[in-house]
């Protein structure tokens, strides 16, 4: 196994970036988050209510402008989806 077989950051297609292994992760105000889990998943759509990390809000707003009822403001992508993943 070589060191490219397992990347240690992954962007999911608008889901969260995944780190894998430790990291630290500074938010907007500055504090730093570090990583606990063997993979922890990042909010990239800036809706979690567990920012830094995902809690999966960004499944919602994928499925609202599916169905053409969310307000898809700038395509932004998801969240870190914070099931099983180091916060959110």
């Amino acid at each position: 196994m070589t060191d490219f077989e397992h990347a240690t950051v992954v962007l999911c297609p608008a889901g969260p970036m995944l780190l894998r292994g430790q990291h630290e992760i500074q938010d907007a105000d500055g504090k730093i988050h570090r990583t606990v889990r063997p993979v922890s998943a990042v909010c990239r759509c800036d809706r979690s209510a567990i920012k830094p990390w995902c809690d999966g809000t960004h499944r919602l707003l994928a499925a609202s402008a599916r169905d053409g009822d969310g307000d898809d403001d700038d395509g932004a992508s998801d969240h870190d989806s914070a099931s099983g993943t180091s916060a959110g």
